[in-house]
């Protein structure tokens, strides 16, 4: 089948449906999508909240915990042992399928009765205060946390790693603080875009370096300052310098390393191991395309944090062990055919238009099953029934759609509606990707929950803190600090934290400043630095003439004295002020 364009029936812009993509829905058995991939892509991601965390009561056994959902959600929310228990069971909650209404309307109703776990865990161990975590151990207000992770704090997308502070996409790493985008980095603090560094600080696009500070595109590097080499004993004579515990000396440290980072070389993703794909923070994969924080997949497209996964088209957050998955988010370890669904715990299968099941098979439009299969709205069926209900309901959505308020229609093949999400827009993760004022959210058809008020006493204010880590008693531990922004930002402030003791330890041993943010403001800074999921087609500026930060090269170049002619997609926008090379380029230059 050739290629087909057409518009999006949500954001009314032309996006177009390539050969493959028609290939893989019928495979999947589904029809071709009305929405782009962007606006698909929001509208899962209104189905996942991880930062918004409210203290409620169990609807079970009635003792306080953290919630995802506050305490006045009309369906009964669950702690972690409730929930797994045999107190209950989701088919009493099954209800006989209605063909004179639509769809989307009786889920939503079925959504409304069954419980829900309080916090998206999976196999975790002291997470009492975080959400979307797996395999993992004393995480920590940390977002994404998975693959057997311990001691992980204030941080997102951490895998196989431990001692992680205030980092946003950690793997195989220990020890690091102020990190993005890094691999094996030990003892390393403010580190963007590195690999296999050790005793490194202040540093963008590193690999293989040790004791290096404020340098960037080094390559199998030691003892260097600011890009210049130093012996062993100088080094550590410059380092006595360096006051890396004092905030105000750590302060002018990051300023120059972000004025360092637009001055270097910037390849045009990071992109390793995977020939041929498009997107950015890719590795270890095939036939990648469209694809971001990405690794050790093979044939997927139109993903966001997919890991160890072959066969998905637009799913995010899912992987481990699984296949064949459609218009998804949120789990999925050890899933095969899943479309159209949500949260699965671990081994769905043969299933679509399912929320928060754990070991199903052949379910469809069912919540909060546990080892079921063959059941429509949680209640069972034969396997012949099952098969001949299902074809019925197929039939029936898309003669009887669903319409929402703003007049956008959902048969079958649509993932769930905006408007039926049980999260407003900005509790969702789709306020973090896609941002939108309160006004926005409500004319586009969306909830918004305004903020609880906090009731906070702040004992100590940021400003009072000490400078020096070196002058912090143990008893700020005991201390409710005032945030720096004090509410009066767009990153969700809490007005006020703490320092715990496990983070103190860690800042001591690290000589690393007390915080003046609450954990939402440093998050929403952090990610400042972190490339959108969305990519242009540029030429590399190598050789370029009309740049006006066209550099001098330091090697030969396969295209001599004339412009690079290579073109690639790239997570950086046209007007970006970095230096953006071609992978032959960078490579004869940096690597």
């Amino acid at each position: 089948m050739n290629a087909e364009n057409k518009v999006c029936q949500n954001c009314k812009k032309d996006f177009v449906i390539e050969p493959e993509d028609f290939d893989f829905y019928e495979k999947m058995k589904v029809p071709a999508p009305t929405w782009c991939p962007e606006c698909r892509r929001q509208r899962r991601l209104l189905f996942r909240n991880e930062r918004t965390l409210y203290r409620r009561k169990c609807s079970l056994c009635a003792k306080d915990m953290i919630s995802m959902y506050p305490q006045e959600t009309v369906f009964p929310v669950y702690c972690h042992e409730c929930w797994y228990s045999d107190k209950w069971d989701g088919v009493d909650f099954g209800r006989e399928y209605d063909f004179s209404r639509q769809f989307f309307k009786q889920m939503a109703e079925l959504w409304n009765a069954v419980p829900r776990m309080n916090l998206f865990q999976r196999n975790s161990i002291d997470c009492e205060f975080t959400n979307m975590v797996g395999e993992s151990k004393n995480v920590y207000l940390s977002y994404s946390v998975v693959e057997r992770s311990e001691n992980v704090f204030y941080s997102k997308f951490v895998d196989k790693s431990f001692n992680i502070f205030d980092s946003y996409g950690a793997t195989n790493s220990d020890h690091c603080y102020e990190n993005i985008s890094v691999d094996r980095n030990y003892s390393s603090s403010f580190a963007i875009l590195s690999r296999n560094c050790i005793d490194c600080h202040f540093i963008f696009d590193c690999i293989n370096c040790k004791n290096c500070v404020l340098s960037s595109n080094l390559r199998n590097k030691q003892y260097f300052i600011r890009n210049k080499t130093y012996t062993k004993d100088d080094y550590f004579r410059e380092i006595e310098k360096i006051t890396f515990g004092s905030r105000k000396q750590s302060d002018q440290y990051f300023k120059e390393l972000l004025s360092i980072k637009e001055k270097s070389l910037h390849k045009y993703a990071d992109i390793i191991k995977a020939p041929g794909s498009t997107g950015n923070h890719i590795a270890n994969a095939k036939n990648v395309k469209n694809c971001f924080e990405t690794h050790d997949v093979e044939d997927v497209k139109n993903c966001y944090r997919v890991l160890g996964a072959s066969d998905f088209l637009d799913v995010d957050y899912a992987g481990l062990n699984s296949e064949m998955f459609y218009e998804y988010v949120t789990g999925g370890k050890s899933g095969f055919n899943v479309k159209f669904s949500i949260a699965a715990f671990d081994a769905v299968r043969e299933s679509e238009y399912t929320d928060y099941c754990s070991s199903c098979a052949h379910c469809f439009g069912c919540a909060g099953l546990k080892n079921k299969e063959f059941c429509i709205l949680n209640k069972k069926y034969s396997k012949e029934d099952y098969e001949i209900m299902v074809g019925k309901i197929k039939k029936q959505m898309d003669e009887l759609p669903y319409t929402d308020k703003t007049g956008k229609t959902y048969k079958y093949g649509e993932f769930f509606p905006a408007e039926i999400s049980y999260f407003s827009y900005n509790e969702s993760l789709a306020q973090e990707i896609f941002p939108l004022t309160k006004q926005t959210a409500f004319d586009t058809g969306f909830k918004w929950r305004d903020p609880e008020t906090k009731k906070y006493i702040a004992t100590k204010t940021s400003s009072g803190l000490p400078d020096n880590i070196a002058e912090v008693s143990d008893s700020i531990s005991s201390e409710i600090i005032s945030c720096l922004h004090d509410g009066k930002c767009n990153h969700s402030c809490s007005g006020a934290y703490k320092i715990v003791p496990e983070e103190l330890q860690f800042y001591k041993k690290m000589n690393l400043p007390i915080p003046i943010l609450c954990p939402n403001c440093r998050f929403y800074e952090r990610i400042k630095l972190v490339d959108p999921l969305k990519l242009w087609h540029r030429q590399c500026m190598c050789g370029s003439t009309s740049s006006p930060q066209a550099i001098k090269n330091t090697a030969k170049h396969f295209h001599g004295d004339k412009p690079c002619p290579n073109e690639f997609e790239t997570s950086y926008a046209p007007d970006r002020p970095e230096i953006v090379y071609c992978e032959q380029c960078y490579n004869a230059e940096v690597a």
